[in-house]
Parts: structure tokens; sequence; C-alpha cells
């Protein structure tokens, strides 16, 4: 087909695909799906080889968030019974990457709920944390804390933060009818700081939210035109209480479509699996590299837990995949 005949011969050049094109791509029926997947391995080869980043998170900071995503159980909005705590102390958090690195991470995200940062204790907590993070693990150091500003980032990357997490969750189009309570435009804001400043900057969205194939696809184009680094990819796995508790999951083969798509427009930037993987791909989960994907998240997510870290790794040496190593 001349589209992926296109698509195979732009990603090897690492030019990708425009929205127009990717359009097109995403008409190809469910049964071209593999000759698809042919493609992107060869993309994803081409641009980064046989290693894949792990990364891992903590939830430093849970509940009691003003916002009104649709999606999350964290939002004061719902009841869904998460765990409400402040923020953590800076060995407990130390403690978590620790464990992290020891299952096979090489990155660590401190993530927190809520719009933004921006209590001194907090950020004095933060500090603390990066700084002894140098010391106690070879990772990666990453956060995912919000709509932060300029000088609370610029205080961070000073303490040894190396990269910045957020995600722009949908379209621009679509974003209204998940969140209500602030502006697309303020979370394009933080990905552009983040950039200005330096950052390894990771920015993705959420998929099976009730979006079409329009707003993944603009989704895409907007990151592109942000130039961010890495784009984590997650699938709805619906929660109790939220307003998209009843939402039917993705299938599979949707997923591994998805990420094909994101690899085809974005060939040199990394594709990282995140939350929703094994609810959503349940037993094609190890075609997520064959679609594009160079990284994925291990251990528990936010609020619901992830496989057994030990059954990933299997995974990788099963496919001869081997984890990027760490930092030092």
């Amino acid at each position: 087909m001349a589209i992926l005949e296109q698509a195979l011969d732009r990603g090897l050049r690492g030019e990708g695909l425009s929205g127009e094109e990717a359009i097109e791509l995403t008409a190809l029926a469910d049964s071209h799906v593999f000759e698809m997947l042919s493609v992107t391995d060869k993309v994803r080869r081409r641009h980064k080889g046989m290693e894949v980043n792990l990364c891992s998170i903590v939830n430093a900071k849970s509940g009691l968030c003003k916002e009104d995503c649709s999606f999350c159980a964290q939002s004061i909005k719902y009841d869904t019974g998460v765990r409400e705590y402040p923020m953590l102390p800076a060995e407990t958090i130390v403690e978590a990457a620790k464990m992290a690195e020891s299952t096979g991470a090489r990155e660590f995200s401190i993530v927190t709920s809520g719009t933004k940062i921006e209590k001194e204790q907090d950020i004095s907590i933060l500090t603390e944390t990066l700084k002894s993070m140098k010391d106690a693990v070879g990772m990666e150091r990453c956060a995912s804390l919000g709509i932060l500003k300029r000088d609370v980032m610029k205080t961070l990357k000073e303490s040894g933060l190396e990269s910045y997490h957020h995600n722009l969750e949908t379209s621009a189009s679509f974003f209204p009818n998940i969140c209500t309570t602030h502006g697309y435009e303020e979370d394009v804001q933080a990905v552009r700081t983040a950039k200005e400043l330096g950052f390894y900057v990771c920015s993705g969205g959420i998929f099976g939210i009730g979006e079409t194939w329009e707003d993944r696809i603009e989704l895409a184009e907007t990151l592109k035109k942000l130039d961010v680094d890495s784009i984590p990819v997650n699938f709805l796995n619906p929660r109790p209480g939220t307003p998209l508790e009843g939402a039917k999951n993705l299938s599979p083969i949707d997923c591994l479509r998805i990420i094909a798509v994101f690899r085809l427009m974005m060939p040199r930037k990394d594709i990282v699996i995140c939350g929703g993987r094994h609810v959503n791909l349940r037993d094609l989960q190890s075609l997520i590299f064959a679609a594009g994907a160079n990284g994925m998240m291990i251990g528990n997510y936010l609020t619901t837990p992830g496989r057994e870290p030990g059954a990933d790794m299997q995974m990788l040496k099963d496919l001869g995949l081997k984890p990027r190593g760490t930092v030092r």
C-alpha cells in the first residue's frame, strides 16, 4: 500500500508523516495493522535501536486536586475513595527511587496531584529530595508537578531536576469535554517553559476518553510543534466514581494503532507506554515495541497497581530487547 511505503520511507529518514497523511493511515482496515507494525518496527529500530527506556514513578502527593479532569481519581469533585495525603517526606521519596532502581528503572519521576506546587514547604521537600537522589541513585531525575511558575521550575532544575513531565492529555478541540477548571493553553505554556529552561520534556496524553482519531492526530501535531522529547502514551483504565467510570477499554488493536501513528508522525522521539497498558493491551503487550514504542513504565501507577516488574523484564528478554543503561 502506498501510504505504508511512504510512511516507511519518511520514517527511516526521520521526517515523519503530516497530520493529513496520518489520517489516511488510520483508515486502513484492522486486517492491515500487522503490515503497519512491520513498518513501525523498522522505524523504531533505525532511530532507537534495541534498547528500551524504563521509568517508574512515586505518587508523592495524592488526592485533594481541585481540577475536574473526568478520568482522574484524585479530583475532589468525585467520590473515588482514593488515598489522600500531603507531600511525602524527602527520605520516603528517595527510598522509593532506590526501590525503583532495583527493579531496573532508569528514570524516576516524582508525581504530585493538583494544579501546581507553590507552598514553600513542598518546594523545600522537593529540592532536598532532588539533591539526595544525586548521591543515592544513578537514575534520571524527573518530576510531574503541574503548571509551575518559571522561577519554581528553575529552582528545581538548579537542585538537580533533569526532566519535566506535563501531559496535554488530548487535543485542544476535545479538552473542554474532559476538563473545565483550567485552559488548554496553560498546559501548553507549561511545556514551553520547561523547554525554554532546557529540560528533557515529556508530554503526551490519555486515550480512550471519548476522543476521535482527529483529536489524536491534533494532539500529535501539537506535540510535534512543541518539539517535546518524549511522548507518554496512556490508555484509560476507568476509575469508579469518575464521570468516565463506565467507559469501555480500547481494543488491543486500537492501542497498537495509536502507538504506530505517533511513531510514524514523530519517528525520532521517545514513545513511552504508561498507564492502562496491561488492562487495555492484555496479551498483546509485547507488540507495543513492534508498534514503535521504545519505553514503558514499570511498577505501579498513581492510583492503580501495575504489572510485576519481573514480568516486564522477562518480556524484554524474550523479545531480544534490553533496558537502557542507568545514568551512571
